[in-house]
Parts: C-alpha cells; structure tokens; sequence
C-alpha cells in the first residue's frame, strides 16, 4: 500500500493505541487528493460534514469555530477566540446596535458575541440545518427562553440585541433577501473559502449592504508564488481535508472587492505568531482513537479532515511565515475601507479583511 493512500480497513483492536499523535494519524493513513465532480458535489460534502461533526465541533471546541488570537501563555482558546472577535471589531470600528448578516454563521458564537456585548441585531446563516438547530438552541437557553417555541428564523433577544439563524446557501443570500441594502455589516469569518464562486459573493455583499456599509472577512489563501511541490505538499492536502475549492491569492480577494464597488483605505498588519497556536491546540484535541474511528466511519472525508489538522500545523511550524505592517491613512473619513492583518506562509496566507462599500 501506498504511505499516501487511506487503509480500506480500520485498525484491528489488536493494534498497540499510542498516545503519539503521528503515530495515531498514520495509522489511518492519508487519502490522496479527491475532485470534486461538480459544484453542487462539493457543497453536499460540505453540508454533510457539518451535519456528522458539529457536535464534535461544540465538544473540542467550544461555541466558536474559529481561530484564536494568543497574547500569552496563560490564555485560554476561549479567551483567545473572543480576542479574535474583538480585534476584527476594532480594526473594523464597527459601531454598535447595528445590523449585520454573519455568513457562515456555526454555532452562533459570534452572532451571539455581537447582540450581547454590542446590542446588534445579527441574521446568522449556514448551509448546515444541524447548525441552524444547535445555534439556535444554544442561543435560547443562554438567554434563558424556550428554543422549542422559537420558529425557523424567529428573533431570539439579548438585552438590546437579538440573534436568528437560517439555512441558507451564501452564495444564494441576495435571492433570499431580494431588498437592497438590508445590512450595516456583512461578517464571515473562515468561511468565504468554502465557496466556489467567491466574485459572485462580492456582488452579492455589495447588494446587502448599506452604503457605507462594511464587509468584515477572516479566511485562508495561498501565496502566488508556489511551485508544483509546494502545492502537493501543503495546499492541495489543505484543500481536500478542509472541503475547500482552490484556494485563492489574497490579491484575488482585492480583485474580488474592487470588482464589486469595495474600496480599500488600510494596510496589512501580521498576527500568525499570534493565531498559530491555534492548531497546536486542535492537535491535541482530536488525539482520541475515538474521533479517528468516527472519522473513519464518515469515509474518506473523515480521514481527510483530520489529516489536514497536521498539515495546517505543519505550515504554522515551518517558520515561513511573511510579516507585513502599515498604519490607517490619514483621510479615514472617506466612504470605501479595507483594513488587512495578514500572515503569511511559504504555502498559504492567513487573512483577515474589512471592506466598506461605497456610497454610489
């Protein structure tokens, strides 16, 4: 057998467990890169894994499924991720008691963060109807009502906030909300590179949005300068595990917002040193014969997932890492805003944008 190919057949209860990760993982082996065979395929295999693992996802992770800034060695990945939320909010300087859609939504940690420390009123949204329920349920019951009697999309109130979550495909939100110019903000977080067509949501952002509205991203690209190995051996095993189409170059995603009427007043500043730990931590938590046997249940896909874990925390060790730094231009009166904290990697950049759409 190939040391790249998936065993058919799991580990016999014979087998030795180690508490070593690598040995753990290579006892499953890792899958060779899958195509997708179409866009609709590959959007069923992503709403498939969130509807198997989001349960999984609360048990390891908590309510937020996403990085966590570090400041310190005492910080918690709790603290850490609440951080994260607030470093986009004040590099966005998004005001409070306004309206935003979270695309991407998870388990409605953010949406929740967002009308209970900011009296927002956040429409949070997932391809994953399991989301959808556990968002909801967790929601209610931190704000002490009946997620029972609570609707498909029906308002759940915090204080001067509220939250609604709906299964919804992203790349679809202007057909759902057919009314131009329904948000102050439209956030997603981790999540645009899980959409095949990335310029239609651009478009779409800037129908939704309010003029002078803003655009809050976090997600993951590639650099434009890798070689063929470079690819095979970090992106495309990133891009498989993760369920994810090819990822992009973040002067892509600038291309993306122009295109669409975004404009761009701020500069890059690096935190990987400060997100990085991120996947140690997520390394360590999946080291559970338990979870790999369930990920061999869910097939290839399972596996995959896992395994990619070990190539994004190989990619954080690998001391590759670009850093870039600038300050706000003085006229930050002006309508469009891009603000990018960036950190790079010999094979992807991580990223965090905020775009403000233009007042046309």
């Amino acid at each position: 057998m190939s040391p790249t190919a998936v065993s058919c057949d799991a580990p016999s209860n014979g087998q030795k467990r180690h508490k070593d990760e690598s040995v753990l993982s290579e006892q499953y082996g890792t899958p060779s890169p899958e195509q997708n065979s179409s866009i609709a395929f590959l959007k069923e295999r992503i709403r498939h894994h969130y509807e198997q693992a989001s349960e999984y996802y609360y048990s390891l992770w908590g309510e937020h499924i996403h990085h966590g800034y570090f400041l310190d060695s005492t910080d918690t990945k709790e603290r850490a991720q609440v951080r994260l939320i607030q470093l986009l909010l004040d590099r966005a300087q998004l005001p409070n008691e306004v309206e935003i859609l979270d695309v991407g939504c998870g388990l409605g940690g953010t949406s929740r963060f967002l009308a209970r420390n900011h009296d927002c009123h956040v429409t949070g949204i997932t391809i994953s109807a399991k989301q959808v329920e556990m968002a909801t349920k967790l929601s209610a019951d931190e704000a002490n009502q009946d997620h029972a009697s609570k609707g498909v999309g029906e308002s759940i109130k915090f204080a001067n906030g509220s939250v609604r979550f709906l299964e919804l495909d992203a790349e679809r939100m202007a057909e759902h909300f057919p009314t131009q110019g329904v948000f102050d903000c439209v956030w997603i977080t981790e999540a645009m590179s899980h959409l095949p067509d990335k310029q239609l949501f651009f478009h779409n952002v800037m129908k939704l949005l309010r003029p002078g509205g803003r655009l809050v991203v976090a997600d993951w690209f590639r650099a434009d300068d890798l070689t063929s190995s470079q690819l095979d051996a970090d992106i495309k095993p990133i891009e498989d595990g993760m369920l994810l189409p090819p990822l992009c170059t973040q002067p892509q995603y600038r291309q993306f917002a122009k295109g669409a009427g975004l404009q761009v007043f701020a500069d890059a500043l690096d935190i990987s040193q400060n997100v990085a730990k991120t996947w140690a931590i997520s390394w360590s938590l999946i080291q559970s014969p338990s979870l790999w046997a369930f990920a061999f249940s869910q097939g290839r896909d399972g596996i995959a997932f896992l395994q990619a874990f070990r190539a994004m925390r190989r990619g954080y060790a690998n001391g590759t890492f670009r850093i870039m730094s600038t300050q706000l231009p003085d006229d930050t009166d002006q309508m469009g805003q891009l603000t990018v904290i960036i950190g790079r990697r010999q094979s992807d950049i991580y990223a965090y944008l905020t775009f403000a759409a233009e007042d046309l």
